[in-house]
């Protein structure tokens, strides 16, 4: 999730502490992160800090916009690459591996704030829910485009509660070997389900040519 071309020194002081919120939030949680700790890490003075978000909210509203730029980002990235939709598929089961580490230390950023601000009936609780939104309409139209259209948004959910369970337990045994066995599942789940449309596809009957009248 870290831009790819900017840098720190190339963003706007708004950016720069939207930067800095996003991983703060991620690796200490939204409601143990303080202004002040946001300011430290972008070192500015309360007051210029201050001119730019009024309130924690306002810079949770800005984090949860960049994520799911980001998110959309490689959604789009992943339909450009990859020409299949077992493919695209595959690109997101590789996610996980590519975030192994962090998943490992702090679980999935979206997954752990959805938790939070729902524990404290946050307003903002939908907005970081709708994250989730953007890769379940992904994963259905892969799942539809791979021949399982009726079951399509069953199979995304599916793929994502999935995941989430990953991340959780995971991060709560620090088991490495765990995420890549279930990931080897998944995997062999969704090479079953490539395989099925044509498998179980019905042949066009041939018809009878009736027998020539004497």
């Amino acid at each position: 999730m870290t831009r790819a071309a900017a840098t720190i020194a190339e963003l706007s002081t708004p950016e720069r502490i939207v930067e800095a919120a996003d991983v703060l939030f991620y690796q200490r949680g939204f409601e143990k992160t303080s202004f002040a700790d946001i300011a430290d890490q972008v070192q500015l003075s309360r007051g210029n800090f201050y001119y730019h978000f009024k309130t924690k909210d306002d810079i949770l509203a800005a984090v949860i916009a960049l994520r799911a730029t980001r998110t959309q980002a490689q959604l789009k990235a992943w339909t450009g690459s990859a020409t299949t939709p077992a493919a695209r598929l595959h690109c997101f089961v590789e996610m996980m591996i590519h975030n192994r580490h962090n998943l490992l230390r702090y679980g999935c950023p979206v997954g752990m704030l959805c938790a939070e601000l729902a524990r404290s009936a946050h307003p903002a609780q939908g907005d970081a829910g709708m994250i989730f939104g953007q890769f379940r309409a992904w994963l259905r139209e892969q799942f539809t485009a791979l021949g399982h259209a009726a079951q399509a948004d069953a199979l995304a959910m599916h793929l994502l509660s999935r995941s989430q369970g990953i991340a959780v337990l995971a991060n709560a045994f620090q088991d490495e070997v765990f995420i890549r066995q279930e990931i080897d599942q998944i995997e062999a789940w969704l090479a079953a389900l490539s395989a099925e449309p044509s498998a179980t596809r019905k042949k066009p009957s041939r018809k009878r040519t009736p027998p020539a009248s004497d």
